[in-house]
């Protein structure tokens, strides 16, 4: 079993596929992302069709040197039978290999094997535990692999969902999953996912800079020092600068969001969270106010680090007016790239 050193799970959004052609080439090869697509209602079958090819075209330009695994975890019957559409269009044409899971549906675990066939490329099976391990899961895990058969490539995904400060027990349930899951076939990945990023409210970040742990990070930490002996062969991953929830969120449409966004920044214990304005006639001095807060970190890792704080460092000096200070695109886009060439990093220490 060999797999990849980190698997961050981003959402099928322009702002994250532009971060992931940012990271540098060196952080690039050591990541392979779960590229999320989020629910679309309201669409018609041909219009819903339509909006996944434009954004799977996209994902497989930028994932064109790279494998990466595709999902779309919470959607209705429209939503896999377009998706799944756009998938066997791919064909052999595509790096992205698809996921299915336990409990999913008969209809979307058919189009998930049928595409990993005429890909070649294999399939992710993503295993979700938000509580305690069922070991009813064991035998649905086993079906799906003898439905795959020796010609297709599998990779485990366990899912921990959101781990914050009261989930006390996600590193035992995740060995107990893994315990019983590893053993089952030969995994090309097998990779623990947890989302540690908090809901961020505007109160929150009144105060200036905000710390809050990473908890997902502590869940790993467990999970490597426990000993097993698979440990070394299993990979890291995590939701990123986003919690959980974003991913099950239909995008907002239109102009009228909140006033307010998020600078994020992440350092071995913590992310750091710093309030920028989406609007107003301070905006501009007080963003650039909060990235040179930022700056100032001693955990700060300079402004080579990444093209995330190359863009700290210019919003905190004030280059590009005050289009250089952000939307909260950018801001999205520059948590990712730094949060994704820091772990990369520290999972090499």
């Amino acid at each position: 079993m060999s797999g990849p050193l980190y698997v961050p799970v981003l959402q099928a959004r322009p702002h994250a596929a532009e971060a992931y052609r940012q990271l540098s080439p060196a952080v690039q090869r050591a990541v392979v992302p779960l590229w999320s697509f989020l629910p679309r209602t309201g669409l018609s079958l041909d219009a819903l069709t339509a909006h996944l090819q434009r954004e799977a075209h996209a994902l497989n330009k930028v994932q064109r040197h790279y494998p990466a695994w595709v999902d779309m975890p919470v959607a209705d019957e429209t939503q896999l039978a377009a998706l799944a559409g756009v998938l066997s269009d791919l064909g052999a044409l595509t790096l992205l290999r698809p996921v299915t899971g336990p409990r999913r549906t008969e209809h979307q675990q058919s189009s998930a094997f049928e595409a990993a066939r005429r890909s070649g490329r294999g399939l992710g099976i993503r295993v979700a535990l938000s509580g305690e391990w069922d070991g009813a899961t064991t035998p649905l895990v086993r079906d799906l692999l003898d439905r795959a058969g020796l010609a297709v490539e599998t990779d485990l995904l366990l899912d921990l969902g959101a781990v914050r400060a009261d989930r006390t027990d996600a590193v035992k349930e995740a060995l107990r999953a893994l315990d019983a899951l590893i053993p089952l076939t030969q995994w090309r990945t097998a990779a623990v996912l947890s989302g540690g990023f908090p809901e961020v409210t505007a109160e929150m970040l009144e105060q200036g800079l905000r710390s809050e742990p990473r908890t997902d990070w502590q869940c790993w930490c467990g999970v490597t020092d426990s000993g097993r002996s698979y440990v070394p062969s299993v990979s890291y991953g995590d939701y990123g600068i986003q919690p959980t929830r974003a991913f099950t969120r239909e995008p907002s449409a239109g102009r009228g969001g909140p006033p307010w966004g998020v600078l994020r920044y992440t350092i071995e214990e913590s992310f750091v969270l710093g309030k920028m304005l989406a609007r107003g006639d301070d905006r501009a001095a007080a963003n650039r106010a909060m990235a040179r807060k930022i700056l100032e970190l001693p955990e700060f890792r300079g402004a080579m680090a990444s093209a995330g704080e190359s863009w700290l460092r210019d919003c905190a000096r004030g280059h590009g007016g005050a289009a250089g200070t952000g939307n909260a695109t950018v801001w999205l886009r520059v948590g990712n790239v730094q949060h994704m060439s820091y772990v990369v990093r520290s999972l090499l220490a």
